[in-house]
């Protein structure tokens, strides 16, 4: 059984997509503004946990499992894993938070989670009153401008995206150990409760997880590039507020200049470094709140 958050409900809501029925996981509490968060890899919505409840006073909160992740469906993949791009992964969200009766909605992603949320302010810009992501640049400016620095600190990005059954082979034979070493190297593993890090191993540990997330990263290399550069060629941008935190003692903010690369791709750009590294829901939870409150709250 997932984490549930003080006062909040545990929902598994079935939407439409253009590969079949989804069942997306979330969790619903609160009242006012909608405000929808999305997780990053390898975790699930428990990453919210210190921060939901609080937040809970001032939105209604909408926290969901991606689908591949958590307690969400985890489908077969297509091959050209289009299954898993950050397209499909945003219709999800639309069709989960329209189910819940918000049209419009205030929108936060880490990490995966992140590019999941760039996706649906792009495909969905009706949706999406405010956009606030957590320590990534755009995934093609990341790709486009890697270095030696970025690709040994971000291994697992080109790792993941070798062909099944590689990775999934050998992380599959020791989970603990990947994920110790995954997660560990960025934080420490100190930062996540017993019950989180259970529900993150669990993910790892379950083979269709595991097979889901070296998709998510497939698609990230290949479909969800395309999709991005044709924005690009278009000249499609972001027309709302954004804001972007990046954690100081991180590699993006060692190799990127996140407020920079953002501003390519959207024209109301705001954000800052914050004093943790790639955790920031769980490193700095207080400060967390405070920037979202004041972000999604100022007119």
């Amino acid at each position: 059984m997932s984490i549930c958050f003080p006062g909040f409900e545990q929902k598994r809501v079935v939407v439409p997509s253009s590969d079949g029925p989804i069942e997306i996981a979330c969790l619903v509490g609160g009242s006012g503004p909608a405000l929808l968060l999305l997780h990053g890899f390898p975790q699930t919505k428990a990453i919210w946990h210190q921060v939901a409840p609080a937040l809970a006073k001032h939105f209604t909160v909408v926290a969901s499992d991606l689908r591949g992740y958590g307690q969400s469906s985890k489908p077969d993949s297509a091959q050209d894993h289009s299954t898993y791009s950050k397209r499909f992964m945003a219709a999800d969200q639309v069709a989960l938070m329209k189910h819940l009766g918000h049209d419009q909605f205030f929108l936060l992603g880490h990490d995966r989670g992140g590019r999941v949320s760039h996706r649906l302010a792009m495909d969905h810009p009706e949706c999406v009153n405010k956009l606030m992501v957590l320590d990534i640049s755009p995934t093609l400016t990341m790709y486009e401008n890697t270095t030696m620095e970025f690709a040994r600190g971000y291994w697992h990005w080109f790792f993941l995206i070798q062909p099944n059954p590689v990775p999934e082979t050998l992380i599959g034979a020791h989970p603990e150990f990947w994920l110790k070493n995954h997660m560990g190297r960025h934080a420490g593993t100190g930062i996540f409760s017993p019950e989180r890090w259970a529900e993150y191993l669990a993910g790892v540990a379950d083979p269709l997880g595991l097979r889901a997330m070296c998709e998510d990263y497939r698609a990230a290399a290949t479909v969800d590039l395309l999709h991005d550069r044709l924005d690009r060629q278009e000249g499609k941008t972001l027309n709302i507020p954004l804001h972007v935190l990046w954690g100081q003692h991180g590699l993006v903010n060692q190799c990127f200049k996140p407020l920079e690369d953002w501003k390519l791709v959207a024209s109301h750009v705001t954000g800052k470094a914050v004093p943790c590294g790639h955790y920031i829901p769980e490193e700095i939870p207080e400060m967390l709140l405070a920037e979202i409150k004041e972000f999604f709250c100022q007119s």
